[in-house]
């Protein structure tokens, strides 16, 4: 009989013990975390800012409120919630990646961000943070590398406050067969070489082109976050559904 912590779960197109996914996250995300921010703006030709842009219109965030940014990274979508919120809001940046953390910290006290958000190291799937306390939460290509994405949900669902909206921008399936070509050409091909060259690692940006074969579609999300206990879930595809901002309430 195999233990519950030897349950086996996808790490890329590998299979690996559940138990040891987070360790090999870890290293992909410990190897590419100075060059993160360099690597989205050539990955994505400078796109992912106007997803985020869209993210952060989607929010309905409103001075004085209190957002989660899981899995924030360096940090995009917190300076932008930290602004709108004001000094009488609240933002945390959290990600269970240090090497990240501490990239997202360096950059926004640069950027002059020192009043309003706080940082905190914490696994999406257990969010240390009470019930019923955040306007909104956003969890931005992150959740394709949670082990249980389920468990993240009904996390981000306890601290929700009733009202409160969830905001999922993550990779998905692009609509049409032409697009999805081009695009696993690019993911395949390119993207590792691009890795090598700019962040010194191919192996960490093979895996993140396989991660996102692995995430579940734009329909499968929905329906998790149906049962996770999310109302009004829609979704809206961008560049053809190469991302898609999931979104929904807590009633």
């Amino acid at each position: 009989m195999q233990h519950k912590n030897d349950e086996q779960t996808h790490f890329g197109y590998k299979t690996v013990n559940k138990s040891h996914k987070r360790e090999l996250v870890a290293d992909v995300f410990d190897s590419v975390a100075t060059k993160y921010d360099l690597m989205n703006d050539l990955m994505s030709l400078g796109i992912h800012r106007v997803w985020k842009a869209n993210t952060i219109a989607n929010s309905g965030v409103r001075k004085g409120q209190k957002v989660l940014d899981v899995g924030g990274g360096t940090g995009d979508l917190s300076q932008k919630f930290s602004k709108i919120v004001g000094v009488e809001g609240k933002v945390i940046l959290s990600d269970i990646n240090q090497s990240m953390l501490k990239e997202g910290r360096k950059k926004l006290r640069n950027l002059g961000f020192i009043n309003n958000i706080s940082y905190v190291q914490a696994d999406a799937e257990h969010l240390p943070f009470p019930d019923n306390y955040f306007d909104c939460v956003s969890i931005s290509f992150c959740l394709r590398n949670v082990t249980n994405k389920e468990a993240a949900l009904r996390s981000i669902y306890r601290v929700l406050k009733p009202g409160g909206r969830i905001l999922i921008l993550e990779f998905s399936k692009p609509n049409s067969q032409l697009i999805s070509k081009l695009y696993d050409t690019y993911s395949f091909n390119v993207l590792p070489i691009l890795g090598k060259i700019i962040a010194g690692d191919s192996e960490s940006y093979k895996y993140l082109a396989e991660s996102i074969r692995m995430h579940p579609s734009q329909d499968e999300l929905k329906q998790m976050m149906l049962q996770a206990g999310f109302d009004e879930v829609k979704y809206y595809n961008y560049t053809d559904g190469i991302v898609a901002l999931h979104k929904g309430f807590k009633f």
